[in-house]
């Protein structure tokens, strides 16, 4: 394979793992090759179907006319407690401090009571739709009417994991493609120069890390990128000072040569594949990753909007404005991640809470009111929610500053906004006491078919061959296309 070294390099002049370290950067070259390989992907003659399947990012067309194009997914990873924020119930307030009359599902049952805790604060209905939400979310009531709230959620799996796998990836076990890594396998990115799947982490990973983002079996082509919080936001994407050049523009079009043959001697390798196309995404990234980044780009009224003058939601504001900036040069699929456990609150909620609330209440809506305004919200589908809600009796009852409540993934509430969803609606009930879904129930199998559909993707038909049988997001689990939200 190394050759072609001396066509371009000059007999001997390179050992191997010179040449491997001086082809690890460079743009010019490479990218423009990619490029034109692009085209004359988009312009070649459908493949027969006894040829290897090749994966790429290309745009591909959905089964039926989508109404969302991306999806930013705002994941409140912890278990945000529904009871205190959208899920109001007179019967907690009256029997605050009282024995729970009814059955519980503790998780942590070393730290249980039955004694009722009733929301510490006050309630009122906002927009055209009277909407219930807490006062710990002024912004997010701000936009109720472009809101379609689901007071029904249930996963049934009562631990973190479980529960974020189940609404991650369709199963409540690790190792499965997430639905970023699904979206882009089926439809691919309208972005050539960008990832299509980009994760916005916070302070270190949540729980379960990289499996968030995981693309499971699915070719690693599709598994998540990952800005992080602080500078540089993508490590490793600018060359060191020394190494810049034609010089390495002609090491990484060697790079690139080697590769594709030792790829045509390999058909069917997807990581191999993959991982040639990232290194050829990543020549591209230079630019294109800098320019959707710089958010001083952005006006000041705009970066107001998102608080980003306020020490408690600049962080999180500059995640969701930099998710928009994503979308808006055609990434498909951007989530965004909290703290790990920021919303876990076992104890001390009357304090964590509302910080919790503080943090993301106004970049949350600043998102969906900047994505209205630039007329992107209609085809982007944005999702609030974590893994799980909060039981309505007293975890930790040893002194009202320690009180907080257990999980509870049986009644819990997330909105969803724009992409194709009603505004203005709430669906879904629970119990008198905010424990278990009772009407208009959305498991999370119902939530993916629903949102493939949106995305104008058959649950039955995005499927992937794995050891001879036909995988998919949902694989054989009984779902509905919940069709009170289509708008």
């Amino acid at each position: 394979m190394l050759e072609r070294a001396g066509w371009l390099f000059g007999e001997g002049r390179y050992a191997r793992r010179d040449l491997l370290a001086s082809a690890t950067f460079g743009v010019g070259s490479v990218a423009l090759a990619s490029l034109l390989r692009d085209e004359q992907l988009l312009a070649a003659p459908a493949k027969p179907d006894l040829e290897r399947k090749a994966f790429d990012t290309l745009p591909k067309q959905p089964h039926t006319p989508a109404k969302a194009t991306a999806m930013i997914s705002l994941f409140m990873q912890g278990g945000p407690s529904s009871i205190d924020l959208f899920d109001p119930k007179p019967e907690l307030v009256k029997l605050d401090g009282q024995q729970f009359p009814g059955e519980v599902k503790y998780d942590n049952a070393a730290q249980a009571s039955r004694v009722v805790m009733g929301p510490p604060w006050k309630f009122a209905k906002y927009g055209q739709c009277g909407m219930d939400v807490s006062e710990l979310l002024p912004h997010t009531a701000g936009i109720a009417d472009d809101l379609c709230l689901l007071r029904g959620m249930h996963t049934g799996v009562n631990n973190h994991g479980q529960s974020i796998d189940a609404l991650n990836n369709g199963r409540p076990f690790s190792g499965r493609p997430s639905l970023g890594s699904w979206l882009t396998y089926g439809l691919g990115s309208e972005s050539r120069n960008l990832p299509a799947f980009v994760v916005l982490t916070d302070n270190g990973y949540p729980v379960l890390g990289a499996k968030n983002w995981s693309n499971g079996w699915l070719p690693s082509l599709y598994q998540g990128t990952i800005v992080r919080k602080k500078e540089p936001r993508i490590l490793n994407l600018d060359p060191p000072p020394g190494l810049r050049g034609i010089a390495q523009e002609q090491s990484l079009a060697l790079l690139s040569a080697i590769n594709r043959e030792h790829l045509e001697k390999h058909p069917g390798e997807h990581d191999l594949e993959a991982r040639i196309s990232s290194y050829e995404l990543a020549a591209r990234m230079q630019t294109a990753a800098k320019d959707a980044l710089d958010i001083t780009q952005e006006t000041e009224e705009t970066q107001k909007l998102y608080g980003l003058d306020e020490d408690a939601t600049r962080d999180y504001g500059t995640r969701c404005l930099i998710a928009r900036r994503l979308v808006e040069r055609g990434v498909r699929f951007v989530q965004i991640f909290t703290t790990t456990q920021e919303w876990d609150h076992h104890g001390n909620i009357r304090k964590a809470l509302p910080a919790a609330c503080k943090k993301t209440d106004k970049p949350a809506a600043a998102l969906v009111r900047d994505l209205k305004q630039r007329g992107l919200l209609d085809s982007t589908l944005v999702h609030w929610g974590g893994e799980m809600g909060r039981l309505p009796v007293i975890q930790n009852n040893t002194g009202i500053e320690n009180a907080g409540r257990d999980h509870n993934t049986y009644g819990f509430s997330m909105w969803l906004a724009g992409g194709g969803v009603k505004a203005g609606m709430m669906l879904g009930e629970t119990d008198e006491f905010g424990h278990k879904a009772v009407k208009d129930m959305v498991s999370h199998v119902d939530y993916h078919v629903t949102l493939l559909h949106l995305f104008g993707l058959d649950y039955k038909r995005l499927t992937y061959r794995r050891n001879n049988q036909e995988q998919s997001l949902v694989d054989n689990q009984a779902g509905r296309l919940v069709t009170e939200i289509l708008a």
